[in-house]
C-alpha cells in the first residue's frame, strides 16, 4: 500500500470523494451508525490515502493539528475497505500518520478518541487510555494518548 499525505485544500475533488466515500462506507453502512461525517475539522487536517496497486484507495486516516479538536495533534477517521482488511492496512496507516505527526509536531504526544473494542489494537502502538469510556454516537468510545516519553 501506498500511502499520500496532502492538506484538505490540495485534494481534488475526487480524491475529496474516494476519502468521503470510504469513511461512510465504513463508519456508517457498515457499522450503522447514522452521524455527520462532514464534521467541521476535515479542512483543517492532513488527510492519507493509501491506495492498493491497482490505485483503489484501501485505507484513509486525517491528523488534525494541535489546537483544531483537542490541544494536541490528532488521529481520526481510520478506515479501510472491508475487501483489503486482513493485509494490515489498518496498522499500516496507523504507522504512518504516527511518523507524520511526529514529523510535524516533534516532541508532542497524540491524542485519539477510539471505538472501545479497539483498544488493545492502538495499545500496541503505545496509546492508553486516559478516562472512562464515552458513547459516541451510539458508540463506546475511549480517549487515548501516545505521549512522546515512551
Amino acid at each position: 500500500m501506498i500511502i499520500v499525505w496532502s492538506p484538505f485544500a490540495e485534494l481534488s475533488a475526487a480524491e475529496l470523494c474516494r476519502i468521503l466515500r470510504l469513511r461512510q462506507e465504513v463508519f456508517v453502512v457498515e457499522q450503522r451508525c447514522a452521524y455527520l461525517d462532514a464534521d467541521g475539522y476535515d479542512e483543517a487536517s492532513l488527510h492519507a490515502m493509501g491506495r492498493d496497486q491497482d490505485g483503489q484507495v484501501t485505507a484513509v486516516a486525517r491528523l488534525l493539528p494541535p489546537g483544531c479538536k483537542f490541544d494536541l495533534p490528532s488521529i481520526g477517521r481510520i478506515a479501510v475497505a472491508q475487501n483489503a482488511r486482513r493485509f494490515g492496512h489498518g496498522r499500516t496507516i496507523l504507522a504512518d500518520a504516527i511518523a507524520e505527526a511526529g514529523r510535524r509536531y516533534p516532541d508532542s504526544s497524540i491524542r485519539i478518541e477510539a471505538q472501545a473494542y479497539l483498544e488493545r489494537f492502538y495499545g500496541t502502538f503505545g496509546f492508553i487510555r486516559t478516562g472512562q469510556p464515552f458513547d459516541e454516537d451510539g458508540i463506546p468510545h475511549l480517549a487515548m494518548i501516545r505521549r512522546t516519553d515512551r
